[in-house]
């Protein structure tokens, strides 16, 4: 609810952060960000290698382990703050030739970075107890209050750009508003884990063993994090290398719906994660399997729903919206879709190993990378767009479907991955491809009209999802034991049943 109502706050306000304070100002507070996000590279691991090592203790309510492994997460996010921090001064002082074009005093570019800088290290500092709420399944939590807050800020940032154009009040607001969000975290976290030793300090050599084996984690992390960070971040990259400039553009129009369709579901599922590790941690192997089922046939469904809508409605939404000639061909927007109904599906996957804590193939990511960036680079020659957005599809093929689910059934669940993963999976593909075909079909026969207007874009939405609620639906029930058992799980936990 908070995502969907944050995205209508953004494209509201942007508006007017556009009109009243200049396309410039927006795109220095973009880069800036950017800036950030290439520096908080310096964390990736340490979350997720924390998280792993939580979900046995909070199921075995052990405070005492929790309190050890909290302040370890402290020592470690107090090193890569100082880290970002170190680095941050570093880069500022190059800020006079890197925005040497920008119309901006070095005052307004440095006090826009080191605010946004602040509030950054404000998490690695303060806020990174918020972890124990994520591994505790009370994720909607933070959600909650960091959504709430964003949703405030950057209406009262609207209110003062309408009124008053003023920069320092705008970029004021995000260091106030992150101070604010600190201090109602240390606040609830204190509430709900009374006995939590909030700022208790690690010493590595009284706890060496258990020092040792996180990093050990955080540093198999670190690779896995860093090959995803670069397989889904050099697509404009290369479109721009090996294609044009223009070409980039009009793969972002797409790509930026994906996204927030992405983030959507992540919202969504954001507790799953922290509700896989506690059911590991339980050791029901039963009951591991069937959840494991559930969690894929529910993600087939979504990615159904998201594949069949994208390709009949992707482009006539776009033509409406920017023109005709920002439509791509149906071959880019069918290997698009394809590499987005894989990412919609692999998630359980990723669930499972980070609960087992399966990350020591650490040659796999750089296998992907290797894998995406040759493919793309040749097939990109002679496809252009198609062949780059191809060599992402054999990547992700290769490791994430082919490999990464025959180390969790082997090393994880201790099962035969062909007749305990691969004859189920292939009926799950089964009922989608049978569903796909016969929706096309009817689609393209009989309902298919010309799209002209809005109205018209929500009624082919509207004739789509019907014959995907009556065939994909009913075929997913037939083919698929998981579905089945999710529909229980949901007429069991139903308030009208």
């Amino acid at each position: 609810m908070f995502y969907v109502l944050s995205v209508f706050v953004v494209f509201f306000t942007r508006k007017i952060f556009l009109d009243k304070l200049g396309v410039e100002f927006m795109g220095l507070t973009g880069t800036v960000g950017s800036i950030l996000n290439f520096l908080n590279l310096a964390e990736l691991g340490v979350s997720t290698a924390i998280g792993f090592a939580l979900y046995k203790p909070l199921f075995d309510n052990d405070k005492k382990e929790i309190d050890k492994i909290i302040a370890l997460m402290g020592y470690l996010y107090k090193r890569v703050g100082l880290i970002i921090l170190f680095l941050g001064l570093i880069l500022s002082l190059f800020f006079g030739k890197i925005f040497n074009e920008s119309s901006f005093s070095l005052f307004i570019i440095n006090y826009c970075f080191y605010a946004f800088l602040i509030s950054s290290l404000l998490g690695y500092n303060f806020n990174y107890h918020q972890s124990l709420l994520y591994a505790d399944q009370k994720g909607y939590l933070i959600n909650s209050y960091l959504q709430g807050s964003r949703l405030v800020k950057q209406l009262l940032q609207a209110f003062l750009a309408f009124y008053y154009q003023d920069f320092i009040l705008w970029i004021s607001l995000e260091l106030v508003f992150s101070i604010i969000y600190t201090i109602i975290i240390r606040y609830r976290i204190k509430k709900i884990y009374p006995w939590l030793n909030i700022n208790a300090n690690f010493d590595p050599s009284e706890n060496r063993t258990q020092y040792e084996k996180i990093i050990k984690k955080v540093k198999q992390i670190f690779v896995h994090k860093i090959s995803t960070f670069i397989s889904f971040g050099t697509d404009q990259i290369l479109i721009f290398a090996l294609v044009n400039i223009k070409s980039v553009a009009l793969f972002d129009n797409y790509n930026m719906i994906i996204i927030y369709l992405n983030n959507l579901i992540a919202q969504i599922f954001g507790n799953t994660n922290a509700s896989v590790g506690n059911l590991v941690a339980e050791n029901n192997k039963k009951n591991i399997i069937k959840v494991f089922w559930e969690l894929i046939a529910i993600r087939f469904l979504i990615a159904g729903f998201i594949f069949v809508n994208l390709f009949f409605l992707l482009s006539p939404l776009i033509k409406l919206w920017l023109g005709g000639e920002y439509i791509l061909n149906n071959n880019i927007i069918l290997l698009i879709l394809v590499n987005v109904f894989i990412l919609t599906i692999r998630n359980p996957i990723d669930n499972f190993i980070n609960a087992y804590g399966l990350f020591a193939d650490t040659w796999a990511p750089i296998a992907q990378i290797i894998i995406n960036l040759l493919i793309s680079i040749y097939f990109g020659y002679k496809w252009g767009i198609a062949g780059i957005m191809f060599g992402t599809t054999v990547s992700m093929t290769l490791i994430i479907i082919l490999w990464k689910t025959y180390y969790l059934f082997n090393s994880g669940f201790k099962k035969n991955v062909f007749s305990d993963f691969w004859l189920i999976f292939i009926k799950h593909i089964m009922a989608f491809t049978f569903a796909y075909i016969a929706i096309s079909y009817i689609y393209n026969k009989y309902l298919k009209t010309e799209i002209l207007t809005f109205l018209d874009l929500i009624l082919a939405g509207i004739k789509t999802n019907l014959l995907l609620l009556l065939i994909f639906v009913p075929v997913l029930v037939l083919f698929s034991k998981g579905f089945r058992d999710f529909s229980y799980r949901l007429k069991k936990y139903s308030p009208f049943s």
